[in-house]
C-alpha cells in the first residue's frame, strides 16, 4: 500500500528554508529540521532525501521564490540606474527590517558556509550570480543608452561591480550594518557610475 503523506511538502520546504537561511545547514542538525517542521526523520527522508538533498531542494526554492522574482523585475524595469537604484533600496529594506532582518542572503551565506564547497550547491550560486549580473548589465545597458552613465563606464564591469556590492550589502546587514549606512555605499557607487551634470 502506498504511503500517503499528511503534510504539505511545499510548507515544509518553506520551513526548512527559512531554518537554512538563518543558521545554515552546518549549525542546523536534522533534529532541529524535524522539530521546525514537525516531522519525524523518517518523513523528511522519504519526502527528500538526505540532509544535504534537503538543503538542495531549500535553495532552490530560495532561488525560485525569492531571488529569480527581484532580479526578473529589475531586469524588466526599463529605467536605468534609478531602476538598479530601487533595487538596491528595496534589498537594504528587505535585510534591515522585517522578518528576515539580519538573516542576510541564503546564498551569500552558502558562498561563505561550508556548504558552498559542494559543487551541487556551487552551481545554483553560479546561476544566482550569472541572473543578478544579468539583470544589473540590462539596466546598465539602459542607462548608457539614455546618457545616465559617465564617459567610460563598461557595461560588463558595471553590472559585476554592482553584483558584488549587493553581496556586500548582504553580509554587512548579516553583520549589523544599518540601512543608512548600507543606503550611503549605494549612492556613492552610483554617482561613481553615473553622469555628471555640467558645473557639478
Amino acid at each position: 500500500m502506498p504511503d500517503i503523506k499528511h503534510f504539505d511538502p511545499d510548507t515544509a520546504l518553506e520551513r526548512v528554508e527559512r531554518l537554512f537561511w538563518r543558521h545554515g545547514s552546518d549549525k542546523a542538525s536534522i533534529q532541529a529540521v524535524a522539530t521546525a517542521t514537525g516531522l519525524s526523520r523518517s518523513s523528511l527522508y522519504t519526502t527528500f532525501g538526505d540532509k544535504r538533498e534537503l538543503y538542495l531542494a531549500a535553495l532552490r526554492r530560495y532561488l525560485l521564490h525569492r531571488a529569480q522574482p527581484a532580479f526578473r523585475e529589475l531586469g524588466e524595469d526599463g529605467r536605468g540606474l534609478p531602476a538598479v537604484r530601487d533595487f538596491f533600496a528595496g534589498l537594504i529594506e528587505a535585510r534591515c527590517s522585517g522578518e528576515y532582518a539580519g538573516w542576510g542572503c541564503m546564498v551569500v551565506n552558502a558562498h561563505i558556509g561550508p556548504e558552498g564547497g559542494d559543487p551541487a550547491v556551487r552551481a545554483l550560486l553560479d546561476e544566482h550570480h550569472r541572473l543578478l549580473r544579468d539583470a544589473l548589465r540590462t539596466e546598465v545597458e539602459i542607462a548608457g543608452r539614455q546618457g545616465q552613465l559617465a564617459p567610460g563606464v563598461s557595461p560588463d564591469a558595471a553590472a559585476e561591480t554592482l553584483a558584488l556590492l549587493a553581496y556586500g550589502v548582504n553580509l554587512r546587514s548579516r553583520g549589523g550594518a544599518d540601512a543608512e549606512t548600507l543606503l550611503g555605499t549605494v549612492q556613492a557607487a552610483l554617482a561613481l557610475l553615473g553622469r555628471r551634470e555640467h558645473g557639478r
